[in-house]
């Protein structure tokens, strides 16, 4: 589907992605990527098209040369993404968008551990949600729903009366599998690699609207 243009959506919670949807981390994943690439002799460019919004775990394990541990590497690649903050910033519109949110009315599912996701929020100074759903707590990262759903629940909300934030192939699979309503950020995928979702630029498109009926009530303008 296109750019949306304009559109009133009622839900009971919005559910955030974290990188590339409330944080911008594009540069340092791929920075990290392309030299882990280069330290094994793998084509970075294969990694870059699957890695973003998938647990580090899942690419290692789909790229890593035999021999290699994926949790010990996952650990080593991970410390490096910790370290390296520069270029990190937070979507625009993200800091209104959150501010405007009832506090249980939020959550967000990321692919990032747990040290990670609240370094990053800390970093470009967004608040932690009540529900912060990370690697560590899926038996399965994106394209599987389990986080999304798991969120929705904790919220006290059913997944279809949602809305999912996402950025990534992955994220917003999983959102569809769901049964949320997806929105996808651009952030850093092309227009044609969004063809068939419902997407937006960024945050700055999205803002809340009162409801006298107790649900969210999100305005879109493209």
């Amino acid at each position: 589907m296109p750019l949306i243009e304009e559109a009133l959506i009622q839900c009971d919670a919005v559910l955030f992605d974290l990188d590339g949807t409330l944080v911008d981390t594009t540069v340092v994943v791929e920075r990290t990527w392309r030299a882990w690439a280069a330290r094994y002799g793998v084509d970075a460019e294969a990694i870059l098209r699957v890695c973003h919004g998938r647990r580090t775990i899942e690419t290692i394990e789909e790229f890593a040369p035999a021999g290699v541990d994926p949790a010990a590497e996952t650990a080593v690649v991970e410390g490096r993404m910790m370290l390296d903050t520069d270029g990190i910033v937070a979507v625009p519109g993200a800091k209104a968008l959150v501010a405007a949110l009832p506090p249980d009315r939020w959550a967000i599912v990321t692919s990032a551990t747990r040290p990670m996701a609240e370094a990053r929020l800390e970093l470009v100074g967004l608040p932690m949600p009540g529900i912060l759903i990370t690697a560590e707590d899926v038996p399965a990262g994106k394209p599987d729903p389990s986080g999304y759903v798991r969120a929705a629940r904790e919220l006290g909300f059913d997944p279809q009366d949602t809305i999912v934030l996402e950025d990534a192939p992955a994220g917003f699979k999983a959102g569809h599998a769901a049964g949320a309503h997806v929105i996808v950020l651009a952030t850093h995928l092309a227009p044609e690699a969004l063809a068939a979702e419902n997407w937006v630029k960024d945050l700055t498109a999205l803002s809340l609207e009162a409801t006298g009926n107790g649900a969210l009530s999100v305005r879109v303008r493209g």
